[in-house]
């Protein structure tokens, strides 16, 4: 049975990864290949989508099944890289293998594996996935021919190729990728979904360490905070930080659905004004630091600035999973599990049992 195309949340952490990547080394004049999980049956490790880039040196980012056929993928890679032809490698995952990643079974994992000569194509796809656009990489199994597409954006130029712009943006929004059959090819087509933002209201000691770990876990972070005391380069190295009152922030950049929003900053001059604006949004998580005391304080100003229970029931607080920990580090860690669980969908949550002032 095949392995449902479904999980384009698990794969979005390393995507930009791996496309940045290619383009660092095109940029540097290197020879490139990308290897994509384009079918599986029984168990895989990973799914359908995944991706794996190498350069001619070996290196390499991305994962393609978890450990037990990269070695081989990257093998196949660098001598791809050097002929510029597309191969597909059916690659069989045994039960002693599998167990060693984590799965009770084997399968079989179908890989497409091209080489990346256009640099046009691998610099484009990685700024919309920098701005967060809906965006594919079509690559022909055959001949090796790479396009991109973006949702939205008229391309006459899909038709020449045989591809109907209609389908391929059926195909974006469902946010599944797979094999599109054209005349006696087929093409395979990467659905990009845009990264998940956070946005971290409050430059305080808790951000210092949650804004790190977001990015690790593949989150497009921003900082937002006034107080130019605390929002500084210093404190927060290699983030994006916005110096101003969140509501206006917010006007500038609205919220959407792939938008989590975490209030910190303590302060609720600051803090209330994330908060309107966040309910107001279809923002996916909205989560506030403080105790239930303060928590039933912030609710009352609120609901005296208009919020309805409904909005208000929104929030997460006090913010994060109970996983038991106070440190800076422990609420970290505690609030990115709660926002993935919360945009992974409904199962049972811990809510923590206080949270100081």
């Amino acid at each position: 049975m095949s392995q449902p195309e479904d999980k384009a949340l698990a794969i979005r952490v390393s995507a930009q990864t791996v496309i940045g990547q290619a383009a660092d080394w095109l940029e540097t004049s290197q020879r490139v290949a990308l290897a994509t999980v384009i079918s599986t049956w029984g168990s895989s490790p990973r799914p359908v989508g995944s991706q794996l880039v190498t350069n001619e040196r070996g290196e390499f980012a991305g994962s393609v099944s978890g450990g037990c056929i990269e070695g081989n993928v990257i093998e196949q890679c660098q001598k791809i890289a050097h002929t510029g032809v597309t191969r597909i490698l059916e690659y069989s995952v045994s039960d002693e293998q599998a167990w060693g990643v984590g799965l009770t079974c084997g399968g079989t994992v179908i890989v497409l594996i091209c080489a990346l000569v256009d640099r046009t194509v691998v610099t484009d796809l990685y700024r919309c996935q920098q701005q967060r656009k809906l965006v594919a990489l079509l690559i022909h199994c055959e001949n090796a021919e790479q396009v991109v597409f973006i949702a939205g954006k008229k391309d006459a130029s899909l038709r020449a190729v045989g591809l109907d712009p209609t389908q391929l943006h059926e195909r974006l929004l469902s946010g599944v990728s797979g094999t599109i059959p054209v005349g006696a090819g087929q093409w395979f087509c990467r659905v990009f979904m845009p990264s998940l933002r956070l946005v971290v209201i409050g430059a305080v000691h808790i951000s210092q360490v949650l804004v790190p770990m977001a990015r690790l876990a593949g989150f497009h972070v921003t900082l937002v905070d006034p107080r130019i005391a605390f929002a500084t380069a210093t404190r927060f190295v290699d983030t994006r930080i916005v110096r101003q009152w969140p509501d206006r922030y917010f006007e500038n950049e609205p919220l959407d659905a792939d938008t989590a929003v975490v209030s910190l900053s303590h302060d609720s001059k600051i803090d209330d004004l994330a908060l309107i604006a966040a309910l107001k949004s279809p923002a996916c998580y909205v989560g506030a630091l403080g105790s239930r005391k303060t928590h039933a304080r912030r609710l009352s100003r609120l609901e005296d600035a208009g919020m309805t229970p409904a909005a208000l029931a929104r929030i997460h607080a006090p913010i994060g999973l109970d996983l038991g920990g106070r440190s800076a580090s422990d609420i970290a860690i505690a609030i990115l599990a709660e926002i993935v669980s919360v945009r992974s969908g409904p199962g049972p949550v811990s809510k923590p049992k206080e949270q100081h002032d």
